[in-house]
């Protein structure tokens, strides 16, 4: 396994990380990804560890915290040897304490998870959502607390645009607080939106990317191909809607070269996609899901070599998205790129 700083911060966390969304299977949106149970759990954080893989992710809103509740249990008595990182933020109920970031929120769901996780400490703090209505001092200022009460060690963001972003940082900054480490990011072969804003904010602020949905949101399976119909298993079925938009045709093209570069390599199409996304610049971990210890053993086959600079370019070329305004004269004009060279 490599180990990786996150962000500017001293904390090394592994370049695969385990996802626990599957774990718990509660509700139509989460009931679609997984039902993992304890013992499986058990079983697939043994073949986590076993390749080095210490960074476990999970979130209040995942199965209704069931992921958290599984996670804790299949974590018991080796919770030295792992780092866990959960969210809050998102609605778990209809209540007006169900929801946002306010101190009252923060400091009740810290409590709740780290009940659930079974354990005294969250090594990594993740705001998953902006919270518009809570001022950004509350916010940075609670989580400040939390950290000085040591329950939690690091801090982040995640799904946050530029500015949300750096209003935060600016926030902590200002008032001597410890910074935001990581953003948990939307990244993937059908989705770069990342490279315009984020990540050249990521290289600049000493923020780690920590990579959610590296297969686009399971559309870089390797199963779905141009003149097939979509698999029966596929969770795309009951979550298309829910997860970001991507173009048939663009997304074909895509897969077309992973296939290429599959017969060159001998790799799957999936290891394929998460080893692109390993080569980027400000990744500091992918997050990678799993039913099953199948496609766990699977995905952890992303590590240990390298695509080459020519494949590389290939699915930089077939994956590439005209950039919006204001990012496309970066892109199209010299003058703009001189004093702006792109990171990647």
């Amino acid at each position: 396994m490599e180990y990786r700083r996150l962000g500017a911060s001293g904390l090394l966390v592994p370049a695969l990380s385990f996802g626990a969304g599957t774990f718990g299977g509660r509700g139509p949106l989460f009931g679609a990804w997984g039902n993992t149970g304890v013992e499986e759990a058990r079983r697939m954080v043994d073949v986590a560890l076993d390749a080095g893989v210490t960074l476990f992710d999970t979130a209040d809103v995942y199965s209704d915290g069931a992921s958290e509740d599984v996670l804790g249990a299949a974590l018991k008595g080796r919770r030295d040897k792992v780092l866990i990182s959960t969210k809050s933020g998102l609605p778990t109920g209809d209540g007006p304490g169900d929801a946002g970031t306010s101190r009252s929120r923060l400091v009740s769901s810290v409590d709740a998870a780290l009940r659930r996780l079974g354990t005294d400490r969250i090594d990594l703090f993740q705001l998953h959502v902006f919270d518009a209505g809570t001022p950004v001092e509350e916010v940075q200022g609670t989580l400040a607390d939390l950290v000085r009460a040591g329950k939690i060690r690091y801090t982040g963001v995640s799904n946050f645009s530029g500015w949300q972003t750096m209003k935060s940082l600016a926030a902590a900054d200002r008032h001597g607080h410890p910074r935001p480490v990581a953003q948990q990011v939307y990244y993937s072969l059908v989705g770069r939106d990342y490279e315009w804003e984020l990540m050249p904010l990521g290289r600049d602020q000493g923020l780690g990317a920590l990579v959610w949905s590296p297969l686009g949101w399971g559309r870089l399976t390797g199963k779905i191909r141009r003149g097939r119909p979509l698999p029966r298993e596929s969770r795309l079925h009951a979550t298309a809607d829910a997860g970001p938009p991507v173009d048939d045709e663009r997304l074909y093209a895509v897969v077309d070269v992973l296939d290429e570069i599959a017969a060159e390599t001998g790799r799957s199409v999936p290891q394929i996609a998460l080893n692109w996304l390993l080569q980027r610049p400000t990744v500091s971990s992918v997050i990678i899901g799993a039913r099953n210890e199948e496609q766990l053993r699977q995905n952890l086959g992303a590590l240990g070599w390298r695509l080459d600079t020519d494949q590389m370019s290939r699915l930089d070329r077939v994956s590439h998205v005209a950039a919006p305004y204001p990012y496309y004269p970066y892109e199209r004009q010299e003058g703009f790129a001189r004093l702006n060279p792109p990171l990647v």
